[in-house]
């Protein structure tokens, strides 16, 4: 029986992240079985789905063949898309381990977080969810120094792992990792007159909202593509007589702007999960007049929750003036 139990868990993957209690719990493990078994996810036959189990948003698919574990943690990203559900969940995928308990797993985050902390004072941190989830409030740039830390980290852990002879996970492709791969493709693809570069979702909704002339350039087309929290520009010739150097000026204009932004922008959200529907609707009243009371805010409203992004004086008198302190 250990035997057959050691052999079952090579053809094992632990998936967190999965959107807890949006759903029926079969229905969701009916989601899951088939985002794992497309070949766009690298997936394969599944034999079995084991969800919900005794930690939120953690579920456990077990393949027919070992290679599909080594193929489906190949992919870098895996994003659980259904017509059943709100919008795309980002999914952290890793190989199963017996010899790793969940309750181990949670004292390694509490001393990660607490190093968060100390790392980065002026953001305020939310407790520590059973999912490994936390919410993490502040400043763009603060927000910024923390993703350069946590990357760092995930890289020499990555990298420890190697030594020692662990197979990790790919880390997600941050927005560093994504313009440097844009410069290149810039370099290689001059002569097919396209410039790509990469922003942060918010400040690029920010800027199409209230500097819409900064995507703007004649001779030019400039386009974008969200995914989750990165957006891709892409700026390409309008005619055979727009040269580089108007392509290249554009993206300079839009990554000083962005740079700018980053200093002075800040994001408050307002979770609606604990909500009615009822009050969810109230709330998306709410956010109707808070973009006629507060023009230079810009009001994103989700199923789960609310994002309000502007600078932090237009942030703090939105909260103040509408009584919004106990949301977050």
């Amino acid at each position: 029986m250990a035997m057959g139990q050691a052999a079952r868990s090579t053809r094992t993957i632990v998936i967190a992240g999965v959107p807890a209690g949006l759903l029926q719990d079969d229905v969701m493990a009916d989601i899951l079985t088939i985002h794992f078994q497309m070949s766009r996810n690298n997936g394969g036959d599944v034999e079995e789905v084991t969800y919900p189990t005794r930690n939120k948003g953690v579920a456990y698919i077990t393949f027919e063949d070992q290679e599909v574990v080594e193929s489906v943690l190949k992919k870098e990203q895996h994003l659980l898309q259904d017509k059943r559900l709100p919008r795309s969940y980002p999914l952290t995928v890793t190989r199963y381990c017996d010899s790793v308990s969940p309750d181990s797993h949670h004292f390694v985050l509490e001393d990660l977080v607490e190093e968060m902390k100390k790392q980065s004072p002026d953001l305020n941190f939310g407790p520590l969810q059973p999912d490994g989830q936390i919410a993490v409030r502040g400043s763009f740039p603060a927000l910024r120094v923390l993703r350069e830390f946590l990357l760092l980290k995930a890289k020499s852990l990555s990298e420890e792992g190697k030594r020692e002879g662990k197979s990790h996970q790919k880390p997600r492709k941050k927005l560093q990792e994504y313009r440097s791969a844009a410069e290149t493709r810039n370099s290689r693809s001059e002569h097919r007159e396209k410039q790509v570069l990469v922003l942060d979702t918010d400040i690029y909704l920010y800027m199409k909202c209230f500097l819409p002339k900064k995507f703007q350039a004649n001779d030019v087309v400039i386009s974008g593509v969200t995914d989750g929290d990165i957006t891709t520009v892409c700026i390409e010739s309008a005619g055979r007589e727009a040269g580089a150097a108007r392509r290249s000026r554009a993206k300079e204009i839009i990554e000083r702007c962005s740079v700018e932004l980053q200093k002075i922008l800040r994001k408050e959200r307002i979770c609606l999960k604990e909500q009615s529907r009822g009050q969810k609707q109230r709330y998306k009243q709410l956010c109707e007049r808070l973009k006629a009371r507060y023009p230079g805010l810009l009001i994103l409203p989700y199923d789960t929750h609310i994002d309000v992004v502007g600078t932090s004086a237009d942030v703090f008198a939105q909260k103040k003036n509408n009584n919004l302190k106990g949301q977050k």
